[in-house]
């Protein structure tokens, strides 16, 4: 019963998408009649010179804004896991989940109000910001776990060793925690090349990203030019779990092979 109830689910999920890919493959250039193969759509959307720049936006603003916020979360993380005084540790845990809970539409009128007040202009790097902002709270919910887990007998043992703060943090700690640090990751890196609210608030004029177009594109009427885009899209996000399936488990294997 728990399998079929399973089945369904996924089923439920996943129809939408596999039909939006399958009529991304349609000559008759609807949804409702399937009227033959083509490729059409795929080749008028990589002819589309405007769409591949804003291709190359969204991917740079996913990698950079991941790289900083998990350089930026590790870190805090750190911080946490540092503090002596539980009370003052649930506090920040606390601060560090609203934001994670907090509607998409609040953290972007509030990152609009913020911009608009210190006057910066609305484009790339706003939406730079935005994304490292609301991509740090998920790094450090991630790697917090990691940090739990390790042992203070093990920083004692590098300490005794004759390992300075510097060495117990780089050669003890970071190694410890990459698991996390890779699941941060690629998990901010997820949350910025899918966000839609947020970057709808904070981008301006001549710089877009995939989402906000794509919205854009689905307002003027249905175009399977939107199917082709959002199947390329979905290949690209199963690549990018597949491949951080195999890094994690990489990472795991060693970490096995290191304790025995």
């Amino acid at each position: 019963m728990a399998r079929i109830f399973l089945v369904v689910v996924f089923f439920i999920l996943y129809a939408p998408i596999f039909y939006l890919v399958f009529y991304s493959f349609n000559k008759g250039g609807t949804m409702i009649h399937f009227t033959g193969f083509t490729l059409d759509w795929y080749r008028e959307l990589f002819h589309d010179t405007r769409l591949l720049i804003i291709v190359l936006n969204t991917l740079i603003i996913a990698l950079l804004s991941s790289i900083f916020a998990t350089i930026i979360g590790v870190f805090g993380a750190l911080g946490i896991y540092t503090l002596k005084k539980k009370r003052t540790k649930n506090t920040f845990l606390s601060l560090n989940n609203i934001l994670i809970v907090s509607p998409d539409v609040i953290m972007g009128a509030s990152f609009l109000i913020l911009f608009t007040l210190i006057g910066l202009k609305l484009g790339f790097y706003s939406v730079l910001l935005s994304h490292i902002a609301f991509s740090i709270p998920i790094v450090v919910l991630l790697v917090l776990p990691k940090l739990s887990e390790m042992k203070p007998s093990l920083l004692d043992a590098a300490r005794d060793l004759g390992a300075n703060n510097w060495n117990v943090l780089t050669k003890v700690v970071f190694p410890y925690i990459t698991p996390g640090i890779f699941a941060g990751f690629f998990m901010a890196l997820t949350y910025s090349l899918d966000d839609f609210a947020v970057t709808f608030f904070v981008t301006g004029n001549g710089f877009s990203t995939l989402s906000v177009e794509i919205y854009s594109l689905a307002r003027r009427g249905i175009s399977l030019n939107i199917n082709a885009l959002s199947t390329v899209l979905f290949v690209v996000t199963i690549a990018l779990v597949g491949i951080y399936y195999m890094v994690t488990r990489r990472v795991n294997m060693k970490g096995v092979n290191v304790r025995k």
